[in-house]
Formats: structure tokens, C-alpha cells, sequence
């Protein structure tokens, strides 16, 4: 497959909910981003419907090839932190998606929330996912032990944030 065509990030909507949820079940995701298999599409258009947060989608081709969120904590004195998840789709992994989807996520948390803190997971073995978030100024904080189950295993899980002086 050669190169992606033009990557348009843009706000996640319920038109979206097929292509999401396909993303979610799909081999090469569900893996890294806790969701089942047998996840119905009636959950993610419920979850479109609730989120209030930030929710990109990169999209290529008129289909959703990425997703990524970003929940600002709720508790007062914790307004300050974001959490962030993202899922791209195996076929477009290593081609600049999630980069795109990040960069537009952090440039939300910075300069329209002032978010001082933005963290996430990610298991120890997902080497291309630790590089994209180091790269993006991410740094380990401590590693959750068992942290999930994957594939029948228990699984580690890093703890990076990227802190905004």
C-alpha cells in the first residue's frame, strides 16, 4: 500500500459511530486499547453521544482511520490534567497518523484548556507508540504491573505524561 492520501483531522461525530466502531474491533487495535471483540455498535454511539471532551478523527478518504480523545479531569482541584487515548487503524499505523492526531490534541490542551498535565497508558511492548509519545515530549513515569489482560497474559502497562512549564 503506498502512502496515505491527504490526512483531515477533525472533530469525531455520530457519523462516525460505524467507522469507529469497526476501528475498535478491529485485529492490530482492539489489542492496545482495552476494548473486545464483541463490543457493539450501540456503545460507541452511545459513548459519541456523552462525550463532551475533545474527540479527533483523522480521516483519509472519507473514512475514519484514527481516533483520539482527550478527558480533562473533572475533580476541582484536578482540572489541570488531561488523559488521552488514540487507536489508528493497522493499516495506517507508522504513517504519521497518530502524530497527526496527538499534535492536534496537545495544541487544545495547551493553548485552549492550559492543561498543565496531559498522561496516558500504553504497554511496555508497544515500542512505536512509546517512541511517537516520546518524541512528543511524553515521559515514563512508572510502569502498572498486570495492568490489563491481553491475549490470555497479564500485561504491563507504562504511566507517561508531558508536563507544560
Amino acid at each position: 500500500m503506498s502512502g496515505p492520501s491527504a490526512v483531515n483531522v477533525r472533530p469525531a461525530a455520530m457519523a462516525d459511530a460505524r467507522d469507529i466502531h469497526a476501528l475498535r474491533v478491529m485485529t492490530g487495535v482492539f489489542e492496545n486499547i482495552l476494548s473486545l471483540q464483541s463490543e457493539r455498535l450501540e456503545d460507541v454511539e452511545d459513548f459519541l453521544r456523552g462525550m463532551r471532551d475533545p474527540l479527533l478523527a483523522a480521516e483519509v478518504d472519507g473514512h475514519v482511520v484514527g481516533l483520539a480523545g482527550l478527558e480533562v479531569s473533572k475533580p476541582a482541584r484536578q482540572r489541570h490534567v488531561g488523559t488521552i487515548g488514540i487507536m489508528v487503524h493497522r493499516d495506517y499505523q507508522g504513517r504519521g497518523i497518530g502524530r497527526s492526531l496527538l499534535s492536534a490534541l496537545l495544541d487544545i490542551a495547551d493553548r485552549w484548556l492550559m492543561l498543565k498535565r496531559v498522561q496516558l497508558t500504553v504497554f511496555t511492548d508497544n515500542q512505536r507508540a512509546i517512541g511517537l509519545y516520546r518524541s512528543l515530549g511524553f515521559v515514563v513515569e512508572g510502569t502498572e504491573r498486570f495492568a490489563a489482560i491481553r491475549d490470555g497474559r497479564y500485561a504491563d502497562e507504562y504511566l507517561m505524561a508531558r508536563y507544560r512549564e
